[in-house]
């Protein structure tokens, strides 16, 4: 009766280690940590800003495009600039009229 438990027992906690050991690769593996700076862009009117951080060890070069609402308004993009680890960065553009839209881009440094 004893070694029934004991071996009942045991192959609990195999069970239980293995569970263990197969949820933490599982979630180490679903959720690929991002090496971008994290940016966020405002617009008023024509004007277009970026405000980027950079928590990463590694230099993310950032850049900020913008699409002018008008045909005849030309589209602009300011020059790359490099965040260093634990840097900020404000990044501002601007179109001649209203703005359709604005982004930031990123290239990873290798």
């Amino acid at each position: 009766m004893r070694t029934t438990r004991r071996v009942a027992a045991a192959l609990l906690l195999v069970a239980t280690v293995g569970l263990v050991i197969a949820a933490a690769s599982s979630v180490a593996q679903e959720r690929p940590r991002k090496r971008e700076a994290a940016c966020s862009t405002s617009v008023r009117g024509s004007h277009a800003t970026a405000s980027c951080f950079n928590p990463n060890p590694r230099v993310d070069r950032v850049q900020l495009h913008v699409e002018c609402a008008r045909w005849w308004d030309p589209d602009m993009d300011a020059r790359p600039v490099e965040v260093g680890p634990a840097q900020r960065v404000d990044l501002a553009e601007r179109c001649w009229k209203e703005i359709r839209k604005a982004w930031v881009s990123h290239h990873a440094e290798r």
